[in-house]
């Protein structure tokens, strides 16, 4: 059953059964960053980490034509030179982690343009799929910033340090399909797909092992400063905590009567 929650400023939430859907809404700002939209999306992190909150998924996509053109520069008028440190710290670097902290799985469809801070929206989600009309740009060189909010740290892991320096030097647009041959998302669709398949996405990870989901994001995390030696560590204490869920218990069970399984996301 669907049910909305409190209005926002910036963005719509609303529940789908255990799917919590996100809706970027600011299209005359291209979804831009301002203030309001870190406190709506801080509100709407809390509300989704509370115990007492069936959500087992997170969707989030956006209004217009774009997805997220990342900092509302309009908000940053005042006092020049601005204090771009404190901002980040206060609010972009919170926004990133509370999205990696998240104890559910997250996917992101994205209906258009994405840029700067809006890419790295995009990197700190576990899946994301995209319209072919997208397209993606690390945008900051082209005003004589350099990336932030974790692009330096997302975007040479995913596609690898040659692409990411000329993503973040030259400025200049990546494709949808660029994009998914690259590796910073997972598939393209047509628009008027995207939301049917995003959500048959979000549903179907809502209703699988939801600890054991956000354990691999960890483990896949931690893989890339690790040892052999430490992942495989690492691996057994994850294992060690997944074998002692309800939800591998069930699965077991489902296996032998030769059922599917109905995990509780436990």
């Amino acid at each position: 059953m669907s049910y909305s929650a409190r209005p926002l400023q910036t963005m719509k939430l609303i529940y789908d059964d255990t799917v919590a859907i996100v809706t970027l809404s600011r299209p005359d700002a291209m979804n831009a960053m301002n203030g309001a939209f870190f406190e709506d999306f801080q509100d709407i992190l809390s509300e989704l980490r509370a115990e007492a909150n069936p959500v087992r998924a997170l969707l989030i996509t956006a209004e217009g034509k774009g997805f997220c053109a990342g900092a509302d520069l309009k908000d940053q008028a005042g006092d020049m030179p601005p204090d771009l440190a404190i901002l980040l710290r206060k609010n972009y670097n919170p926004l990133i982690m509370g999205l990696k902290n998240l104890p559910i799985p997250t996917i992101v469809a994205i209906n258009g343009a994405t840029a700067g801070a809006g890419m790295s929206l995009v990197c700190a989600c576990d899946i994301a799929i995209a319209a072919k009309q997208a397209y993606f740009l690390q945008a900051f060189v082209n005003i004589g910033l350099i990336p932030d909010a974790g692009s330096t740290y997302f975007l040479p892991r995913m596609i690898g340090r040659a692409r990411a320096v000329s993503m973040m030097m030259l400025g200049e647009k990546l494709s949808a399909e660029e994009a998914v041959d690259f590796g910073i998302i997972s598939k393209v669709v047509d628009q008027d797909d995207l939301m049917t398949e995003a959500m048959t996405l979000a549903q179907k990870l809502s209703k699988m092992p939801t600890k054991a989901l956000v354990s691999i994001r960890k483990l896949l995390d931690s893989s890339e400063e690790n040892t052999l030696e430490q992942q495989l560590e690492t691996e057994a204490v994850a294992q060690q905590t997944a074998g002692h869920s309800p939800d591998f218990m069930e699965g077991v069970m489902a296996f032998l009567q030769k059922r599917p399984p109905v995990f509780q996301g436990k």
